[in-house]
């Protein structure tokens, strides 16, 4: 793969700041100059995959760490498979170029990487329209600068109106760039009436999830969780909650379905997901939980978490992948 970038200055620290570099057509590419056509069908039909993947810097300060890169990169795999996007690099060559990807770009804190796989343009022959078979594929990957949201206040969540899309419309265990849709409006919804996020019922009429992050409860000291087939996508932060649960805390897991009654009458509630952590929630509509209390369940499984993703956890640091 062609390498033609030359090193730069060690970029400063700072919150959300794009990378220099990005990969893009099989090679990497100075971020500013990247483009792709206004007639990519991924563009215009929605036809891409992507992963939100988090690096760490370790206790030290130094070393900085990719959590769960292997889980990521197999569902990115899966996803692109779904939607017939072929020739990409396999599982290895994926994660190294990952890797070299964050050197080039000499990230240095906490940070960000996005990769998408998208349909491409019609192979001679093809006739113009939607279609998954006769189009090309590409893959493009850039990251970020991304703190860690710990800090971050407990939510406020409505139950929107907003349906999650079926499994059967649109493959919820897929991170499908056009169907993203159906969160920005649920999103937008609850922004405009007051609330940070909104917790979506799926086609049954149970707790599916929130817009970007799975929905879990405690109550009585149990944690609750809606199940892979209620159509959710299965989160990896969601598996590595249930993990740690289990076996640091010892709590029982549930995985069920979830009636909205059910939601209101918890103890606490939190979201999880690679972009927003662990996140206790404080209210929903016109219910109010403790999950933000120093000494609930949600603030300990919280700090598990953020121990687990700095490396702090011995036994879990396979799930460590060091850039250095």
């Amino acid at each position: 793969m062609t390498d033609t970038v030359t090193q730069t200055k060690p970029q400063q620290a700072h919150p959300d700041i794009h990378h220099p570099f990005i990969y893009l057509d099989d090679e990497y590419q100075p971020a500013m100059e990247a483009s792709i056509p206004i007639t990519t069908q991924a563009f215009n039909y929605g036809t891409g995959v992507f992963e939100g993947i988090r690096a760490y810097l370790a206790e030290d300060q130094r070393t900085l760490n990719i959590f769960q890169l292997d889980a990521h990169i197999e569902r990115f795999i899966n996803s692109s498979k779904l939607l017939l996007i072929d020739h990409l690099p396999s599982h290895q060559e994926m994660k190294a170029i990952i890797l070299e990807l964050l050197r080039k770009n000499q990230a240095g804190t906490d940070c960000y990487i996005r990769p998408i796989a998208f349909k491409k343009s019609l192979l001679p022959g093809q006739g113009f329209g939607v279609k998954l078979s006769g189009v090309s594929s590409g893959l493009a990957i850039n990251s970020l600068n991304m703190p860690s949201v710990s800090a971050q206040k407990s939510l406020r969540c409505t139950i929107s109106n907003w349906r999650r899309v079926s499994d059967n419309s649109i493959p919820a265990r897929a991170k499908i760039t056009g169907s993203y849709i159906n969160s920005a409006l649920a999103m937008e919804s609850a922004y405009r009436a007051g609330y940070d996020d909104a917790i979506m019922l799926n086609v049954h009429g149970n707790i599916a999830e929130a817009t970007t992050s799975n929905v879990f409860l405690v109550k009585k000291n149990k944690l609750i969780t809606p199940a892979i087939n209620s159509h959710i996508l299965e989160g990896i932060t969601r598996s590595t909650v249930i993990t740690l649960a289990t076996e640091e805390l010892g709590l029982e897991v549930e995985e069920r379905d979830i009636s909205p009654s059910e939601l209101f009458a918890a103890n606490e509630c939190f979201l999880t997901g690679t972009g927003i952590e662990v996140t206790p929630v404080e209210q929903i509509d016109h219910c109010y939980f403790n999950s933000a209390e120093p000494h609930s369940l949600t603030s300990e499984i919280q700090r598990l978490y953020l121990k687990s993703v700095r490396g702090q956890l011995s036994h879990f640091k396979h799930w460590l992948t060091s850039v250095n």
